[in-house]
């Protein structure tokens, strides 16, 4: 064995450091075609030798970092939206990113219906025909969960996971639908280049997207998830977020677009707290202060009920409402009209991502244009009638389709009924001759809501209730 030793130290001697040395790798983030956030320091990263300098540089801008713990980074002056350019990174060895263009970079998260890709949604081969588009990359992170947070995501060419790749037919197919909608719309409306970093997971929990550090911080969740380890089981709490999320910490982004909640619907008073959290965690992990979240509310789906009654996917509805008011910077995106009844995926996904960008463009862009329906703000008592105010009117409050639709009352019995409900203004007025003396209104109250209340933009109303008695998933 000394003889071995012996040999193999005699042979490093004559081949020098060279072989000590391990070449710089840049995250994945950072490769061929790579779109980079505009207006903001730009965070570069990646693996070196402790004690190596490493030098970055792109569109005239030069930033150097030493290596410690086998990681460096550098942060370089913010740049404008163009490109294309080089980017070289200069250590003991060089690599050269090429194609690179600046412009805005958006998270898609969420379970199933944002993973839902092109080729499984409404006109696949009409979509991607008309996909082509240099200026719109795709990123989409490999789906799965692990104990403990990852600094790196898998590099898969053959599942095009990994990398950056330009839209096209040939690309878009297999990419989130709803994500590549909302970039389409937000490229033609900002005219500048569009990042979109895929990363979902069908069937996931929101506690699963959530950082075990908040989870068991949480006064509010430490009782439901603290002591549960994260697991390589994608619906473990903090799973998801160890291995899909962690690992995109530091990159420039504007904000996130989000489709989830149907894992959560049975617990969907806990979501009122849980929702919340989770973005607040991923603003508190990433570093960039309140950036946008835009939600899309759930869409309808199950058999459709005449009769009034209590409902989970409604209450979870809600949850969701109520986190756009809770917290800054949040959006959500009303799709109560393209629901169906038998698949929780239904197939019209370019009006969600259209949605979508109308909340980007006004909250993260704050463009002077309608992007919500109507929302409901406060409600009187006149006689036998409650009247309901609204926000987002914009224009006017129109019935689709015949008289509106959707509503419900009661009285102090608490027993809901379908009621009448006529459009005074920028008001509605909703009644019942089963009740003389009402107390609340619902509308949209179901899985799956029959409702046709719109703004004059076209824009379907939330759902919404004026009551608070208790629901059916909330604590006993």
């Amino acid at each position: 064995m000394r003889l071995i030793a012996a040999y193999l130290a005699a042979v490093l001697a004559l081949l020098g450091p060279a072989v000590l040395r391990a070449d710089v790798q840049l995250h994945p983030l950072f490769t061929d075609g790579a779109v980079l956030q505009q207006g903001m320091p730009l965070k570069v990263w990646g693996q070196a030798d402790d004690g190596e300098e490493v030098a970055v540089s792109i569109a005239g801008q030069e930033a150097k970092a030493t290596a410690r713990g086998g990681q460096f980074q550098v942060v370089l002056p913010p740049l404008k939206a163009g490109g294309p350019y080089e980017m070289v990174v200069q250590g003991k060895n060089t690599i050269t990113v090429r194609n690179v263009l600046v412009g805005e970079v958006w998270i898609a998260s969420g379970q199933s219906n944002m993973q839902w890709s092109v080729a499984q949604s409404e006109e696949p081969e009409k979509v991607a025909a008309a996909s082509a588009n240099s200026r719109i990359r795709l990123f989409t992170v490999s789906r799965r969960a692990t104990a403990e947070p990852q600094e790196s995501v898998p590099v898969r060419p053959d599942q095009q996971e990994g990398m950056w790749l330009e839209c096209g037919p040939d690309t878009v197919m297999k990419f989130s639908a709803v994500a590549y909608h909302f970039g389409k719309s937000l490229c033609a409306a900002l005219d500048v280049p569009i990042g979109l970093i895929s990363t979902n997971y069908g069937g996931t929990p929101a506690e699963a997207w959530t950082s075990r550090q908040t989870l068991e911080g949480h006064p509010g969740l430490k009782a439901d998830f603290g002591g549960i380890p994260a697991t390589e089981k994608p619906n473990s709490p903090g799973g998801l977020y160890n291995a899909m999320v962690h690992p995109l910490l530091g990159y420039g982004i504007r904000g996130a677009i989000w489709y989830q909640g149907e894992s959560n619907a049975g617990r969907a008073y806990q979501y009122r707290t849980l929702f919340p959290a989770m973005i607040e965690d991923w603003r508190n992990h990433w570093g960039q202060g309140d950036f946008p979240f835009l939600l899309v509310q759930l869409a309808p789906f199950t058999a459709i009920k005449p009769d009034p009654g209590e409902s989970d996917w409604a209450e979870l509805r809600e949850a969701q409402l109520l986190a756009t008011k809770l917290l800054k910077n949040v959006g959500m995106a009303v799709i109560t009209d393209l629901g169906d009844e038998k698949d929780i995926h239904p197939k019209p996904k370019g009006p969600v991502g259209e949605r979508l960008a109308l909340c980007a463009r006004a909250i993260a862009y704050g463009e002077d244009i309608v992007y919500s329906g109507p929302l409901y703000r406060s409600m009187e008592r006149r006689g036998n009638r409650i009247v309901l105010s609204f926000d987002h009117v914009d224009g006017g409050l129109e019935a689709r389709g015949g008289e509106l639709k959707g509503f419900t009352i009661c009285g102090e019995d608490r027993k809901f009924v379908n009621a009448y409900a006529e459009i005074k203004g920028d008001t509605i007025e909703v009644y019942s001759p089963e009740v003389p003396e009402p107390v609340a209104v619902r509308f949209g109250w179901a899985n799956y809501p029959v409702v046709n209340l719109y703004n004059k933009a076209g824009l379907p109303a939330s759902p919404f209730r004026t009551d608070d008695f208790p629901g059916i998933t909330q604590p006993k």
